[in-house]
């Protein structure tokens, strides 16, 4: 069997306002529309999974998150903390030093957790 690609679909209110987002988070591009679909992918000669953001009725509730997004920044997580809260992000933790690593948990402007990892 070939090995097959992967995307991350993350759901939305405004799936446009959340690309713009992830865009400027990841530096990935835009890459369609149809429908109540957004994509981004990474840019020519990079490599990353698809983002697709689907608009849905249904609001994020407080329950808590089963896939997150991991972003390996290396020693570069309150820098980048402070980039993304003023993209529209959200500190949700202070920084965690466990296990040999640390982090830091986020989340989007729709309220979609994701860290700023050292390394993974």
């Amino acid at each position: 069997m070939a090995s097959r690609q992967l995307a991350i679909v993350i759901d939305a209110a405004d799936p446009d306002a959340l690309r713009e987002f992830w865009v400027a988070a990841m530096g990935y591009e835009p890459f369609g529309a149809a429908g109540p679909y957004r994509s981004a992918v990474p840019p020519a000669g990079s490599t990353g999974l698809k983002l697709v953001f689907q608009q849905v009725p249904e609001p994020q509730t407080a329950t808590k998150n089963r896939l997150h997004l991991d972003i390996i920044v290396g020693d570069e997580i309150e820098a980048e903390a402070e980039r993304l809260v003023g993209l529209g992000a959200s500190p949700i933790t202070e920084l965690i030093v466990e296990v040999g690593t640390k982090w830091m948990v986020l989340a989007d402007p729709e309220g979609n957790e994701f860290c700023l990892v050292y390394d993974t």
